[in-house]
């Protein structure tokens, strides 16, 4: 359908515990359009996780399919999938994992340097991300010299090198106290108003969940809710 860069077409994911063969998602349709803020939300073993691999291509379903921009990821190999992922999707985890022996710059670069962008555009970009989340000033410093918050900004940058359109944030705050945890979301937030960016993000923390335009409830690997937000949080831009 027009808009829409994700859809889930009766999504099943079954893992093999032993001899027990346990759901972790069962007959889930749903579509994501771009333009928006969506967060999926639920208890620990509600099927968040196995959704978010599943909406950031890491996985296949078991049973369905799954679109990424048209394609159908289940008939995609390894190679063409990531190619398609990689220009699609940023991703921002709850550990940032930034490399320690490397500059918030040379962190920011690294995927540009896999697609082979050329040295001179790939550091323009680069620096210009990072001066979107607000540290232009600390390029040259290395994870250990920058605060938890610094960190998941280089991560955010990083997610936006190769100018995807869907950002995937997997509890983006969840390593770090609350103010610095509301910094981060009004950065997400401004991405997702200004620059158009599609956001996803997996949490469960309701409090979190209120940036996001759109919830996605699941419960025992099930789609209970979904719908529009109307108390959502819109910090100042």
């Amino acid at each position: 359908m027009e808009n829409t860069l994700i859809a889930f077409r009766n999504v099943w994911k079954t893992y093999q515990m032993g001899e027990i063969q346990v759901n972790a998602l069962k007959d889930v349709s749903v579509e994501f359009k771009k333009g928006e803020f969506a967060a999926i939300i639920g208890p620990s073993g509600s099927g968040k996780s196995t959704m978010m691999n599943l909406v950031g291509c890491l996985d296949i379903p078991s049973k369905g399919s799954i679109f990424l921009k048209d394609q159908n990821i289940a008939q995609l190999d390894e190679s063409d999938l990531a190619g398609l992922r990689g220009g699609t999707i940023g991703f921002v985890f709850q550990q940032y994992n930034l490399i320690p022996g490397m500059t918030a710059l040379e962190n920011v670069l690294l995927p540009l340097e896999i697609q082979e962008i050329d040295d001179a555009p790939a550091e323009k970009q680069a620096k210009e991300l990072l001066a979107l989340v607000g540290l232009s000033d600390h390029i040259r410093h290395r994870p250990s010299q920058l605060s938890g918050g610094q960190q998941q900004r280089v991560s955010i940058a990083r997610a936006l090198a190769c100018s995807p359109e869907v950002v995937l944030a997997d509890e983006p705050t969840g390593a770090l106290d609350s103010v610095t945890g509301s910094e981060v979301m009004a950065i997400l937030h401004r991405l997702w108003k200004e620059n158009g960016k599609t956001i996803i993000m997996v949490t469960h923390d309701m409090h979190l969940a209120q940036y996001a335009r759109r919830h996605i409830e699941l419960k025992d690997g099930a789609i209970i809710r979904d719908e529009i937000n109307e108390n959502q949080i819109c910090p100042e831009l």
